[in-house]
């Protein structure tokens, strides 16, 4: 089965007893793990439970397929429904779930299955999407204003409010991996102490630095022309395991901002003040290479650049090119306008 958007957060919260078996895939493996986790929290409280938490990984079920049925039929010694989480899974797990969708094994038993970006053409996500015991569900990079919300939830479970400027500082900046800003707002929790009120200085001196780490670096890189640094950070995120249209979306972002102080600059204003009027505000220690990116790109030339970054992203989803080839090449060619 297939969900709809609206429906999904309602099926997070209160999964329907029914399905066995759900696929989490997309470009976003942070919120893929976020809500594989809570998911998993509605069968057992406590993930590490060994009776009753199995894992799995994907070539393991691909190679004994009968195994993924065992574990999904057998009791635990201390009563409870058991969670089998199968990780890494690829396409080439599609038959052994097709037997085990097929004939469901007894009990009440639930699979978890995480996976990358799958395509439209995936068999894996065709055959969940059809299956009446399944349900797959998508993955994608949250847009700023939705990680917000979520960055609130977050917040107000730790008793916290956040000043507006502030929320908007931490969604513009965390945007990319929901883990990522679940473990950030986890540290800024621990950082406010008795305090109850988030304040934009709050979230710059917690967050500003790893907010701007991984993700940003080669974007930050290929603005500059730097082609050592971006060549460097783009191998490690891709090492790690990051998909490449969070980083190209992030591109976007980074690029849409440097559009807003292009129009400023244009229209009489210093480069400085155009980057100290950007809202959300710009970490401090980032401001001065921002005002230095924005001399380097005049609007044509940002235009030019975000016309290129939304045509990656499109050729990710629609061609049979590898997606980090197409990444990487994107960004290369930034750099080298940035050079000119």
């Amino acid at each position: 089965m297939k969900l709809q958007a609206r429906a999904i957060d309602g099926f997070l919260r209160s999964p329907d007893p029914k399905i066995r078996a759900v696929l989490l895939y997309g470009p976003d493996t942070g919120l893929v793990r976020d809500r594989a986790m809570g998911l998993g929290r509605t069968v057992v409280a406590d993930l590490s439970d060994p009776f009753r938490v199995t894992e799995m990984l994907g070539r393991a079920v691909a190679d004994d397929p009968a195994r993924l049925a065992d574990e999904a039929a057998a009791l635990s010694f201390t009563g409870g429904r058991r969670l089998i989480r199968v990780r890494e899974a690829e396409d080439n797990v599609t038959a052994a779930f097709t037997a085990f969708l097929a004939d469901l094994p007894p009990g009440d038993s639930l699979v978890l299955v995480e996976a990358g970006d799958l395509g439209n053409r995936s068999k894996l996500r065709t055959l969940f999407e059809g299956a009446d015991g399944a349900v797959a569900i998508p993955c994608y990079v949250e847009e700023e204003a939705a990680l917000g919300r979520v960055i609130a939830d977050i917040l107000h479970g730790h008793g916290l409010t956040a000043d507006p400027d502030a929320l908007s500082f931490l969604a513009g900046n965390l945007v990319g991996d929901r883990m990522v800003a679940r473990g950030e707002m986890e540290k800024l929790a621990l950082y406010m102490g008795t305090e109850t009120r988030v304040r934009l200085e709050d979230a710059q001196a917690c967050v500003g630095d790893s907010a701007a780490l991984s993700l940003d670096e080669p974007i930050w890189a290929a603005a500059e022309g730097d082609f050592a640094t971006l060549d460097r950070s783009l191998a490690r995120l891709f090492a790690e395991g990051m998909s490449p249209v969070p980083i190209l979306r992030a591109a976007q972002r980074h690029f849409q901002r440097l559009q807003l102080v292009a129009g400023q600059v244009a229209a009489g204003k210093s480069a400085d003040a155009a980057v100290e009027a950007l809202r959300p505000p710009v970490f401090f220690k980032m401001k001065p290479r921002l005002t230095g990116q924005a001399r380097r790109w005049p609007a044509p030339l940002v235009r030019q650049a975000l016309d290129r970054l939304v045509e990656a992203e499109a050729d990710c989803k629609r061609t049979n090119m590898p997606d980090q080839t197409l990444c990487a090449r994107v960004l290369f060619q930034l750099a080298s306008l940035a050079r000119r």
